[in-house]
């Protein structure tokens, strides 16, 4: 019973931290709505587009995150009831497999990301450009301080479940 304890006070903690995906989208849509309303100059205007989607995208993956482990607390508890040994299986596999896409996209991928846009900003002089750098930039700074953190979170659960699944084999 701690196994599934601790799942469902992992999602529980993912479910603290999807939120601020949901808040930075509202941000970032907030901000394309007062750059079009109060914007003058041209770079201002520029902004408009790229943080409303940006906004749009942020949304989007808190939306998405959100329902998807809501849900998942009422699967947890069906799979460990049906089957703990494998309910232990598949979530060491499916954290493995998740630490792995983090490494690869979040701690990888979107730093690549970041410095191209950097460089866009320092050799691409037109204000659209500049405006889709920037908010590209920003947009992947608040991805990567939400997702440091659930890296963290994933890797302590599976920590958790390869220790508790070690403990019951033991006891066999």
């Amino acid at each position: 019973m701690d196994i599934l304890k601790t799942a469902i006070d992992w999602v529980k903690a993912e479910l603290f931290s999807t939120p601020f995906f949901i808040l930075f989208g509202f941000v970032f849509m907030a901000a394309s709505l007062g750059f079009w309303q109060l914007g003058k100059t041209d770079i201002a205007k520029a902004y408009i587009i790229p943080t409303l989607i940006a906004g749009v995208l942020l949304l989007t993956i808190g939306l998405g995150l959100f329902f998807t482990n809501r849900s998942r607390i009422t699967q947890f508890k069906t799979a460990y009831n049906m089957d703990a040994p494998a309910f232990i299986e598949s979530e060491i596999t499916r954290a493995e497999a998740t630490l792995k896409e983090y490494n690869r996209i979040v701690f990888k991928t979107i730093p690549i990301i970041i410095i191209v846009a950097a460089l866009t900003i320092i050799f691409i002089d037109t204000p659209t450009w500049r405006a889709i750098s920037i908010t590209t930039i920003a947009m992947l700074i608040v991805i990567l301080l939400v997702d440091g953190t659930a890296y963290a979170r994933i890797d302590t659960y599976r920590k958790e479940l390869k220790s508790m699944d070690i403990e019951n084999e033991m006891k066999k």
